[in-house]
């Protein structure tokens, strides 16, 4: 499966990192849901998640379609292994659409939790900090 510029997979620490630049809105997430749901349905095995938000300097969502894809998350997700989604959040708007759906998501399989510092997300979700971290110049 081929992975937009910003989503990777890591599978030696079964992780999934996505990474929007710029404009955060519906097109975007829309995309990183379905390579999601993809890698979900070929993998078969449990992974975790970490959006680093903190390039995203617009946000285009509104409260409705979050509610939609967390619902569809909870529902598509269903009957799964428990997995980590570590969200870090810098931004008080994005942190808002996130909290959201942290509680949408509260007793399903999906344990969301939103992050301020890289460094607590990577601790919470026991991988290394520097398999967070994006090197200088916004690439990795």
């Amino acid at each position: 499966m081929k992975l937009p510029p910003d989503v990777e997979f890591h599978e030696d620490i079964r992780l999934l990192i996505y990474r929007p630049r710029g404009l955060l809105d519906e097109a975007s997430v829309d995309r990183v849901v379905t390579v999601l749901a993809g890698l979900e349905t070929k993998l078969k095995e449990p992974f975790n998640r970490f959006s680093d938000t903190s390039e995203t300097d617009r946000v285009e969502l509104n409260y409705r379609y979050v509610i939609n894809v967390s619902l569809y998350r909870v529902l598509s997700y269903a009957d799964r292994p428990p997995v980590k989604s570590a969200i870090l959040a810098t931004d008080s708007t994005v942190a808002h659409y996130f909290q959201l759906h942290a509680i949408i998501t509260e007793d399903s399989p999906i344990n969301v939790r939103i992050f301020r510092e890289r460094e607590d997300a990577a601790k919470w979700l026991g991988v290394p900090l520097e398999r967070l971290a994006r090197l200088r110049g916004g690439q990795k």
